[in-house]
């Protein structure tokens, strides 16, 4: 097992110039592109409970760039397990990665998190007339682009390559093999459509 950043070095190398330049404090033209035609991203964050990794998603564009320094992020309804923001009023270090469909390309932004719930702002966040609870401030520490290789290897974006939903459990399924055979996991997963149309905000 490797244990010291010397055996890491040792190991991997330094890291190519082009790998280090491209990390930049702030969102340059060419970031601020990736993250206006982003309608998917991943908040990580760490608290004295452990880590957590969080899927967001909304219309492409729906992180808010305010400027070169600081994003804005609606917190949509979910599952209140609130795990993300927890963290982050204990420990405000963050890291967001951003995806665009068809895009090899990703782009990582770091920085630190405040949450506000002013009322102005979570009105400029509404769709149909409601509100995010609250709106995820991020003061942007680096970010730099990854290169298309992950996504080539895992051939993500490739039809030949997705995966039938029937090849895994229904979210219904999974609840009951958790919460026991008294799970109605067929209304669940009947009734998951109406759920999705009219809970997604």
């Amino acid at each position: 097992m490797l244990t010291t950043q010397d055996q890491l070095e040792a190991l991997y190398g330094q890291p190519h110039e082009r790998a280090v330049r491209k990390e930049i404090p702030y969102v340059n033209e060419d970031y601020r592109a990736f993250i206006e035609l982003a309608p998917f991203a991943v908040l990580a964050t760490a608290g004295p409970g452990g880590v957590d990794c969080s899927p967001r998603g909304d219309a492409p564009g729906f992180v808010r760039i305010i400027d070169e320094r600081t994003l804005a992020i609606p917190d949509r309804i979910g599952n209140n397990r609130i795990d993300s923001m927890s963290n982050i009023i204990a420990e405000p270090n963050l890291a967001l990665l951003f995806v665009v469909p068809g895009v090899g390309e990703t782009l990582r932004v770091n920085g630190r998190g405040r949450i506000s719930n002013a009322p102005s702002l979570l009105q400029s966040f509404a769709v149909d007339g409601k509100l995010p609870r609250t709106v995820l401030i991020v003061d942007v520490d680096a970010a730099y682009f990854h290169c298309s290789k992950a996504l080539a290897r895992s051939k993500l974006w490739d039809p030949a390559h997705h995966v039938e939903r029937s090849r895994l459990p229904s979210a219904g399924a999974m609840h009951r093999r958790i919460n026991g055979a008294t799970f109605d996991a067929d209304s669940y997963d009947r009734e998951r459509v109406e759920r999705m149309r009219t809970n997604l905000y």
